[in-house]
């Protein structure tokens, strides 16, 4: 026994000692010498220089689906035929199921469904004919409330008419005839006359011209009233007379208040003598040297008119 034994041992070494020995035979051939690349810089350069890669046109990438790879083509069999056992268990089973549903449907379950689809259509039917009724009946109310509507605008146009035709009632009727008496605007000395038939001097100006109106001289600031009871017809702003307000008086006479500021009427205003209409503005440049002042021209169908005979 242990002679064999001793023999085996021996073998066994011999056989593992020949195997270490194959394979590093076989290692040794396998080894990459990198110093044959550090002397082939040369060789190197020279496929830089190349200028197109060297490649076979027919390849084609793994996967593409043009390989003809047997080892794949093993596996893609081996899937099919999975896929198609696949398919034929679920076809088994569909019938085997479809089958099972038949077989435990009862005629009961089969009349209370007919019997809950029929109450639900009638059911259906009664909201629709509802709701047919309820879209007829809505025009009509649509209609009502447009009617409304309109009878709620006419009434209220009709009492902002009434309302103006009050108002317009309660106002005094405009009548200024050749008798009737003005009031100073404001109290204050005439710096320029009117003058129509000849020439006053202006003095800002440095020359005579026509002066169809009076210029009274004021403080800035200071409120300006109105000379009789007229009705506003026009306000505007003028280069000579800066801001002025046209007053109607009533047959034909109108008063032009020049060199206002912050006014406090508007066109179309009813104002009573003696009222407040505005206040002294600075002067424009064309009464620079007259200083502060009030502009005040009475006309008569557009002709101009004296004041200072009707002031009193």
């Amino acid at each position: 026994m242990l002679v064999s034994s001793a023999l085996v041992l021996t073998a066994l070494t011999a056989t593992g000692l020949y195997v270490r020995s194959t394979r590093e035979k076989e290692e040794d051939g396998y080894i990459v010498d990198f110093t044959a690349l550090e002397d082939g810089d040369e060789d190197l350069e020279d496929l830089a220089d190349v200028g197109e890669l060297d490649y076979d046109p027919s390849f084609t990438e793994v996967g593409s689906g043009r390989v003809d790879n047997p080892g794949m083509n093993m596996l893609g069999s081996m899937a099919d035929q999975n896929l198609a056992q696949g398919e034929e268990q679920a076809e088994a089973a569909e019938p085997a199921s479809g089958t099972a549903l038949a077989d435990g449907a009862s005629p009961e379950g089969e009349d209370l469904t007919a019997d809950g689809a029929s109450e639900s259509n009638e059911q259906a039917a009664a909201d629709g004919g509802e709701l047919a009724a309820a879209d007829a009946a809505a025009p009509e109310d649509g209609e009502k409330a447009a009617a409304s509507s309109s009878e709620e605008k006419t009434e209220t146009a009709e009492l902002d008419e009434q309302k103006d035709e009050d108002a317009m009632s309660t106002l005094p009727p405009l009548d200024f005839t050749e008798g009737d008496v003005l009031v100073w605007p404001i109290v204050g000395n005439v710096l320029v006359n009117y003058s129509m038939d000849k020439t006053v001097y202006f003095a800002t100006l440095q020359q005579y011209k026509y002066s169809p109106a009076i210029v009274i001289a004021a403080v800035q600031g200071e409120g300006i009233t109105a000379a009789a009871d007229g009705q506003v017809s026009r306000i505007y702003s003028d280069p000579e007379i800066g801001t002025a307000v046209v007053m109607d008086l009533g047959d034909g006479y109108e008063l032009t208040y020049g060199q206002l500021t912050d006014l406090t009427v508007s066109e179309g205003d009813y104002v009573n003598c003696g009222e407040v209409i505005g206040k002294v503005a600075q002067p424009t440049k064309y009464y620079s040297v007259e200083g502060s002042n009030v502009y005040f021209k009475l006309t008569k169908d557009g002709q101009p008119v004296n004041p200072l005979n009707r002031l009193t």
